[in-house]
């Protein structure tokens, strides 16, 4: 076993010692364990919202993004800094919500404010099972990283299974206070990593920094331009759909760190400074670049970054960078996890009592990790298709948020959930039966018919003198607020 592997194997460990240290005094209570008796500071929720920045794809799938379509890889830069923008204004007003209602999950929002206890239902299982397979490629990719890290494929399924089993043990041991603990441990590295990169790939190219660049543009120069298999349309509709998704936070998983947070005004302050954390996206764009250089044009993209890495640095240095790569995987992972088994437990399975509540959330967590685990070792491939699913079958949710944020919400569950279903059928059948949609991004073409539909049935029901009851306005409860607890 060489110093890489070593080095990567007891960071994985000491990650999740870092997760268990986050368990406070057991309460038994459900929500305690998923949004921290919403009490984190500013700086903790920083953590937990920066953390999500970073996932397997900054490292795996920027560079190699970058190394065979150039500019094309700046459009994670734009879609994270257009949804930071969004969330300011719809953060806290979903903190408030989430704090005077009592939600633990997304699917309470929509029982809660479309008044349907079906349709919080369905945003349950459509969450849990889009989330299924992003769980799946966290596991994969951090075989991969180990994998390319190390030369050692069994090293690699080898971090797959302990990564995975020390991921759901904090989970379950801490909650979301050891995510938020591992995430603090995961940003210093990945500021260490990306810092050693920055300074040491360049180095390994002839030229440096600079010819890298003028290289580029002199022997690259279609680098340089959106054009080819990314093209304009690509870019564009890849942007859009990505800062629906995130922007008005159609992903279940996300919820947790906006409704731990002590105030909606504590949000508002990092959604403030946030996007100067997407800077350090650059660095792995900037990997791709130089890798055009330095290696065969047939190197797999996924490998990219940590081929380089390898080039460049020496072996424990390698084990660092693959370390931080390692947290990059699990928080975002014990993330996922946390949203799946939080949906299943408290808005699926019909449960009476906190302590009965809690187990079968348990259990759910060890289900969903050890499926993931499973599928990423055994059928890597299998849950390819519903992997194209996930972000735009969970932006399919987006028209339905943005009507249930207003004070008054007038459109009805049954229009809500008839674009829902027609949003996520479209997008299914564009994707598993091969549709030639070009360089559309086959979510945002599915939001169309979800568009027309909502707002068909809407206007059917209202024309028929069944207007969908409308929302109460939550001025009451904003008026009973204590003025200290924030916007």
């Amino acid at each position: 076993m060489n110093s890489t592997m070593v080095i990567t194997v007891l960071g994985i460990v000491a990650l999740a010692a870092i997760g268990i240290g986050g368990r406070r005094p057991p309460k038994g209570e459900l929500g305690e364990w998923a949004v921290g008796g919403r009490r984190f500071s500013p700086v903790t929720s920083w953590f937990l919202q920066a953390g999500e920045s970073f996932t397997t794809f900054s490292f795996l799938g920027l560079a190699g993004l970058a190394f065979g379509g150039g500019v094309a890889a700046t459009y994670a830069l734009g879609y994270l800094a257009i949804s930071l923008v969004t969330m300011y204004f719809i953060g806290p007003r979903t903190w408030r919500l989430g704090r005077d209602r009592g939600y633990l999950t997304q699917a309470d929002f929509f029982a809660d404010r479309f008044r349907s206890p079906l349709l919080g239902k369905v945003v349950a299982l459509v969450g849990a099972v889009f989330l299924l397979p992003y769980l799946q490629l966290q596991i994969t990719g951090l075989g991969l990283i180990v994998q390319l890290a190390t030369g050692s494929k069994s090293g690699g399924h080898l971090s797959m299974v302990l990564a995975t089993v020390l991921t759901a043990g904090f989970v379950l041991w801490s909650g979301i206070r050891g995510i938020a603990r591992v995430a603090y441990a995961k940003d210093v590295l990945m500021v260490v990593a990306l810092v050693a990169l920055l300074i040491a790939v360049p180095m390994s190219v002839t030229g440096g920094f600079g010819h890298i660049f003028d290289t580029v543009r002199d022997s690259h120069s279609s680098l340089l331009t959106i054009g080819g298999g990314y093209d304009k349309t690509w870019y564009t509709t890849a942007l859009v759909i990505s800062a629906i998704g995130s922007g008005l936070n159609t992903m279940p998983h996300l919820w947790p760190p906006v409704l731990s947070a002590r105030s909606g005004r504590a949000l508002r302050q990092n959604y403030i400074w946030l996007p100067l954390y997407q800077v350090a996206l650059a660095v792995p764009v900037i990997v791709g670049f130089a890798a055009v250089l330095g290696l065969d044009p047939d190197t797999a993209s996924n490998g990219v970054l940590l081929t380089m890495a390898g080039h460049a640095m020496p072996g424990w240095l390698v084990g660092v960078v693959a370390v931080a790569a390692a947290a990059a995987a699990m928080v975002p992972s014990a993330a996922i996890v946390m949203g799946i088994s939080t949906l299943v437990s408290h808005n699926l399975v019909p449960v009476r009592g906190e302590r009965n509540r809690l187990r079968v959330n348990h259990a759910c967590v060890v289900i969903a990790s050890g499926l993931a685990l499973i599928l990423a070792l055994g059928r890597p491939g299998l849950l390819a298709n519903l992997l194209l699913l996930t972000y735009g079958g969970l932006s399919q949710l987006a028209p339905a948020t943005v009507m249930a944020l207003r004070r008054r919400n007038p459109l009805g569950a049954t229009p809500a959930l008839l674009g829902i279903v027609t949003g996520i059928g479209v997008l299914t059948w564009l994707t598993f039966a091969h549709v030639d949609v070009g360089s559309w991004d086959a979510g945002l073409i599915a939001l169309a018919p979800n568009l027309v539909v909502t707002i068909g049935a809407y206007l059917v029901l209202r024309g028929r003198g069944t207007d969908p009851v409308e929302t109460k306005r939550d001025d009451a409860a904003a008026a009973a607020r204590p003025a200290s607890a924030g916007v």
